[in-house]
């Protein structure tokens, strides 16, 4: 099993960034993706999770600033990320999730990491 994250950069306040977790190894059309993300000095977070089916749940973390989404034709998930603050800086990761109606729970699988730089 791979998660492969990419997509990150620099940008400034107010600008859009897109990130892809890219899979392998798994039954992609059934497994919930999730996004989160863990700021310098901070606790990861999580940020928004979808299903196999396309049911898509988010965070306060970024809420109404961001779509999570599935790109079937390359067994990846991708977050777009829009109106970005400063405090939007900091390492987002993906990772398998298993959704248990109100609940996520963590897997051991995890993407390596994209940092994401956000300045004013």
């Amino acid at each position: 099993v791979q998660l492969q994250a990419s997509g990150g950069g620099s940008v400034q306040a107010g600008g859009s960034l897109t990130l892809s977790c890219a899979t392998s190894g798994i039954v992609f059309s059934i497994n919930t993706i999730a996004w989160y993300r863990q700021a310098p000095g901070k606790e990861r977070e999580l940020i928004a999770d979808v299903t196999g089916d396309g049911g898509a749940t988010y965070a306060d973390s970024m809420k109404g600033r961001v779509k999570i989404f599935r790109d079937p034709g390359r067994h990846a998930v991708n977050l777009k990320m829009n109106n970005l603050k400063p405090e939007d800086t900091a390492v987002y990761y993906c990772n398998i999730g298993i959704r248990e109606g109100d609940i996520l729970k963590q897997s051991i699988y995890w993407g390596q990491g994209t940092l994401v730089t956000v300045s004013s």
